[in-house]
């Protein structure tokens, strides 16, 4: 049964925390007193037994995920990319969790409209100095741009009207190389094909854009160096700048960029069909046939890339590619079924880390009872080196976007799901913004904090709001207590206000409410204790709304309960100071870490961002 927002639905969905209607409690009942269930098996991700009303964690007989499970064995089977929201279940509703392969995904390609302004920019690459054809090539790629609604992305795109002969060729370049850009975005985009079937593992062809992405991602800790550098090295050229002069629309690196991508997939596509049966299925992985390929002029991966038009050694390619061959082995291992059977059979699950399997292929083969992490140990050092690279790049594009000046606040949204993946990069990346530093202790936790001076900084702090979804709270309250201690510290360093946009804010904020400035400087913000989600897209999929105005009132006060380091353990209602923040906003950012889900898959995205909001206010 549904969670019970339709019978009354404006009284629900702003109130704190809402009971179950009677068919919901009924139901349950109804399978252990009448059926007699010997067992229940939930499929995830998520259901609502485990967010009914209660406390976050230990469970007594009045929380109501208790008395509704109340003595039946619950099983879950649970997107193994899901670690967080599986944790909840598992505390909340007593779940033995059984994690499974996420969809198979693939390029989503370009067709139609894209297709043929991907045929225009091949034309021009062989004919942009040439003086007639070139800007007449121009004018169409701009027109054809439109036709497509590109200019909604790509800011500085030329009026239709405009005429390409007046530009010079650097600057036609400047053009072709946006919309080169973003037509590589969109081609090289992850879609899921369809639903994932229990028990049945992925095809070979199934397998490759997994392998791509896992072979496109440095892995330090293991010495392994991703294909893409691995190319650009061979051209005596550095992945970072590639990437960057690419996300800057020059031409050159936006289609060297584009060669290396294609240079990947081939190579990639070389090492499963080595190891692919008549009906494509990836049976048992070859061993790397490493004399005969030394007598054949070098590895099927090696050859690929070569015919791309780049020379990398077998010796330097070894070690990635026999990391690929092991993650196929994973892939393609299935017990997904054979952990049910045991779990009905009530014996042993063998447990296993959640997470996205291309950032972290341990979380393969699937089958596994889940769980996260130490969450005292996030943000890891290495997710503190992620997280710099990401806020000097966020920082760049947003002053570029702002003629060279720096913004002032950014709104943050924190998932659990995202930081346990990521190991706190979106953690480390807020504190980043303010300049402060997470020092870990002897044994790896992270409960201290340093103040970055503004000179080792070499910028202006920068002012945050931190909204947090419920299950952020649930997993990482002691990392919600360091984001505020690190906002506080910025706020009470006694610095030019002009180098300190944390400290600026919260003067004017404590004039403005007539509060200290410490509890003007929170911005650390979730649901009520207990209670989840604001809801926005139950208001819309429901109709129980009349305008965009009660849309954000509701977002602001089922989300604006501030954390406070001062008062722990409490979530206190702080809809002022919320909106005082929110209003001070030049930028809303998520990290967006998961590789199989994108912004219009799933609704929950738009029901956790505050853009609207800060533009209402």
């Amino acid at each position: 049964p549904s969670f019970g927002y339709e019978g009354d639905p404006m009284r629900l969905l702003f109130s704190k925390s809402a009971s179950p209607h009677h068919g919901f409690a009924a139901y349950h009942t109804y399978l252990e007193k009448i059926f007699k269930a010997d067992a229940v098996l939930h499929f995830g991700t998520h259901g609502s037994l485990e967010f009914m009303p209660g406390k976050q964690v230990g469970m007594s007989g009045s929380c109501y995920p208790d008395r509704l499970i109340n003595s039946m064995p619950n099983l879950y089977y649970y997107a193994a990319n899901n670690p967080s929201e599986a944790t909840i279940a598992k505390r909340r509703s007593y779940a033995a969790t059984i994690s499974y392969l996420t969809p198979p995904a693939e390029n989503a390609g370009l067709y139609k409209g894209l297709k043929e302004l991907g045929e225009l920019v091949s034309s021009y690459k062989g004919l942009r100095e040439n003086g007639a054809r070139g800007p007449s090539i121009v004018n169409s790629i701009i027109s054809s741009a439109r036709v497509c609604n590109l200019d909604k992305d790509i800011e500085d795109l030329p009026a239709e009207d405009a005429n390409a002969k007046d530009f010079t060729l650097d600057q036609r370049d400047r053009i072709v190389g946006n919309v080169y850009r973003r037509l590589m975005e969109i081609e090289s985009r992850l879609l899921p094909c369809g639903l994932h079937t229990v028990g049945v593992p992925p095809t070979a062809e199934e397998s490759i854009a997994t392998l791509v992405n896992i072979a496109s991602i440095d892995r330090p800790e293991d010495g392994i160096e991703s294909l893409p550098r691995l190319i650009a090295v061979s051209l005596g050229r550095n992945i970072e700048e590639i990437y960057r002069n690419n996300n800057g629309g020059i031409l050159a690196d936006v289609s060297l960029l584009q060669d290396i991508t294609g240079a990947v997939r081939d190579s990639v596509r070389a090492m499963v069909d080595r190891s692919t049966n008549s009906v494509g299925r990836v049976e048992a992985v070859s061993p790397m046939a490493g004399l005969m390929d030394k007598m054949s002029g070098g590895s099927p991966w090696k050859k690929k890339i070569s015919a791309a038009g780049f020379e990398v050694s077998d010796d330097k390619l070894a070690k990635l590619f026999g990391y690929l061959d092991f993650c196929l082995q994973q892939i393609v291992a299935d017990n997904e079924l054979g952990a049910l059977v045991n779990a009905l059979e009530g014996k042993y699950i063998i447990p296993g880390p959640g997470g996205d399997p291309i950032r972290n292929p341990d979380v393969l083969p699937t089958g596994k009872n889940m769980h996260a992490l130490d969450p005292q140990s996030i943000p890891t050092s290495a997710a503190v080196d992620c997280a710099k690279v990401v806020v000097e790049r966020l920082l760049e594009r947003l002053q570029t976007d702002a003629g060279g000046k720096y913004p002032e606040s950014i709104a943050f949204t924190l998932w659990g799901t995202d930081n346990i993946k990521t190991y706190g990069e979106s953690l480390a990346q807020v504190m980043m913004l303010v300049g402060v530093k997470p020092v870990p202790d002897s044994l790896g936790r992270v409960n201290k904090l340093e103040l970055i001076p503004l000179e080792e900084l070499g910028r202006p702090r920068i002012d945050v709001v931190v909204s947090c979804s419920g299950v952020f709270r649930d997993l990482f309250i002691n990392q919600m207590n360091l984001l505020d201690r690190a906002v506080k510290m910025a706020a009470e360093a006694d610095e030019p206000l002009n180098m300190n946009f944390v400290r600026a804010h919260a003067l004017d904020q404590a004039e403005e409410l007539g509060v200290s400035l410490r509890d003007a400087a929170t911005r650390v913000f979730s649901n009520a204790a207990g209670s989840y989600s604001a809801n926005v897209g139950l208001a819309i999929e429901n109709g129980g709304w009349e305008g965009e105005q009660q849309l954000q009132d509701q977002f602001i006060s089922r989300k604006g309960f501030a954390f406070n380091a001062d008062r722990p353990g409490m979530m206190e209602a702080a809809g002022a100071v919320f909106k005082s923040s929110l209003a001070k906003v030049d930028c809303t950012f998520q990290n967006l870490d998961s590789s199989e889900i994108s912004l219009t898959d799933v609704s929950h995205y738009f029901d956790s961002d505050p853009t609207k909001v800060v533009a209402g206010l």
